[in-house]
């Protein structure tokens, strides 16, 4: 019985994903520890600014929401359905092009609130999402850079300036740490994923220096990289939490 569960978590496409069928492949859509692992950056992004706006953190959490948990994950999925749900294209469609419109229709409330100059965030954002998920350009967006860029540093910048709409060195490190920790995840993650759905069988061993020995199986590869996935989400999410508790 255990076996057969190592088997079947094994051949599951993410290690969040779900059973599929019904609701259960929606929330598998959302690949819920890395939405949050992204809204985190936003978080910070308001914590870290000289003024925290709390009113203005909420539309940004929910424009990165739709944009990133919903949108981009939709047109991800429509891309060669790697998390195998069973969500029809129309609906998956839907979902891309309403999320979308929402996080615009948000964003240009904020440059009516705030500033104009949030019409940059909202154009990058906007083409960003679809020229990663789609590949468009042959794929030259899809890449470790500028998913680091996308899903790490520009959240918290985009949150930073339309706090305070202005910028510091400091801002700017923080910057590189949430790039540093989207590269991470990306490498990890690439990983996981092509042990997960591209492999069909894993031989070796591992000879320790003492005679003993070690079969390497799929399982073994997984372990690592998937065991520092979590403990970086939590750990990403926990330091956002963190920052503003004591901005607050």
């Amino acid at each position: 019985m255990e076996t057969d569960k190592a088997l079947e978590n094994e051949r599951r496409p993410a290690f969040y994903a779900l059973r599929g069928g019904a609701w259960r492949d929606y929330l598998t859509l959302l690949h819920p520890p890395y939405t949050l692992w992204h809204l985190s950056y936003v978080v910070m992004g308001a914590a870290a600014s000289p003024v925290l706006r709390l009113d203005r953190l909420g539309l940004a959490l929910l424009a990165f929401f739709l944009a990133v948990g919903i949108g981009a994950h939709a047109l991800d999925e429509l891309h060669g359905r790697p998390l195998k749900t069973r969500i029809p294209s129309p609906i998956l469609w839907a979902l891309a092009v309403a999320s979308l419109a929402g996080a615009v229709a948000i964003g240009i409330y904020g440059t009516m609130v705030a500033s104009p100059s949030l019409w940059g965030f909202i154009v990058f954002g906007s083409f960003i999402m679809a020229a990663y998920n789609l590949e468009w350009f042959d794929g030259r967006f899809h890449s470790d850079f500028w998913f680091a860029v996308s899903w790490g540093a520009f959240p918290f910048v985009a949150t930073y300036w339309a706090s305070s709409l202005t910028f510091s060195i400091g801002a700017a490190l923080l910057a590189a740490a949430c790039f540093g920790l989207s590269l991470a995840q990306r490498k990890l993650s690439l990983q996981a994923r092509m042990l997960r759905r591209k492999v069909a069988r894993v031989e070796g061993a591992i000879e320790y220096l003492d005679g003993s020995r070690r079969v390497i199986t799929q399982r073994t590869l997984l372990e690592l990289p998937e065991i520092i996935l979590r403990i970086l989400a939590v750990t990403t999410i926990l330091l956002a939490l963190a920052l503003l508790a004591l901005k607050l």
